[in-house]
């Protein structure tokens, strides 16, 4: 018996957007990886406070220890920091355990075909698990850099962004470059995210849609650095993922990063179109 015409029957009104936010949010992962996109900044600046008293023989460490001198300089120096050393590996994963396991779960757990039981038309029960997904990524992207940014500030105060490649950043107009490293980040992230979503719904395994996707991330990253591939690494998913330090420089540089956006989500929408194609036709066993 079909329920399409049952009375009071709307498909728009099972599983609200905002009952999964709240269901997702009483989950473990979810608070331990917000919980420690709070921590790491805090680990940083302690272990700041180490390097700061430690022996000053030598040259510091290098082009590191210059990067360590920058850091140290203001919370919006701190904060880019922050992000520096947690974009490359850190927040893929964060994003990955969010999208990997937003279907994997529920087919492991044998859930996903009471959901459809009640029922839930497959589209929006995928619409709704991405959107909650994205939504909590974008939470702890913010979360990372909203706390690097309180405590840069508590302990180095308020002072010029500084760069490398740049001169100094008045305190204003840096909050804003920083603002757009952080926008275009979340859209580089997009490409993770993607990818762990479409193994999520191929897969029964949480982990293993997790681990894919980070591994598929890391092995474009490792293609990305062999030069003879030439311009074929344009291709690469992760190419234009640092193009955000242009940002930093003397005027903007924002040809790679219009040309990483483009790349981003045609990639994310590649990987999503696949993956409701196929749940909406696959066989729900588990």
């Amino acid at each position: 018996m079909s329920t399409a015409g049952a009375v009071g029957y709307k498909p728009g009104r099972t599983l609200s957007f905002g009952a999964e936010f709240r269901r997702q949010a009483t989950r473990m992962r979810t608070r331990l990886a917000l919980g420690f996109m709070v921590l790491l900044p805090l680990i940083i600046l302690i272990a700041f406070q180490f390097e700061t008293g430690g022996d000053d023989d030598g040259d510091g460490g290098g082009e590191f220890g210059s990067l360590i001198d920058l850091a140290t300089s203001g919370g919006l120096n701190f904060t880019l920091f922050t992000l520096l050393v947690s974009a490359g590996f850190m927040l893929g994963v964060v994003v990955a355990l969010f999208h990997g396991d937003a279907v994997a779960s529920e087919a492991s757990w044998g859930s996903l075909r009471y959901l459809l039981a009640i029922p839930v038309p497959r589209a929006r029960l995928l619409g709704v698990k991405l959107a909650v997904a994205l939504t909590y990524s974008g939470l702890a992207l913010l979360t990372l850099a909203g706390t690097a940014l309180l405590l840069g500030t508590v302990r180095y105060g308020w002072s010029p962004l500084r760069s490398t490649v740049a001169a100094q950043i008045p305190p204003d107009e840096g909050l804003l470059r920083l603002l757009g490293v952080v926008g275009y980040l979340a859209v580089t992230l997009l490409v993770t995210a993607g990818l762990a979503f479409l193994l999520s719904v191929l897969t029964d395994a949480p982990l293993g849609a997790v681990g894919g996707a980070v591994l598929l991330v890391i092995l474009s990253n490792i293609l990305d650095q062999i030069t003879a591939l030439g311009d074929l690494r344009n291709l690469l998913p992760t190419h234009f993922s640092d193009a955000w330090l242009g940002l930093l420089s003397t005027p903007i540089q924002t040809d790679d990063m219009v040309k990483g956006t483009i790349s981003a989500v045609c990639y994310a929408t590649l990987f999503w179109s696949i993956a409701f194609w196929r749940f909406t036709r696959k066989d729900i066993t588990s």
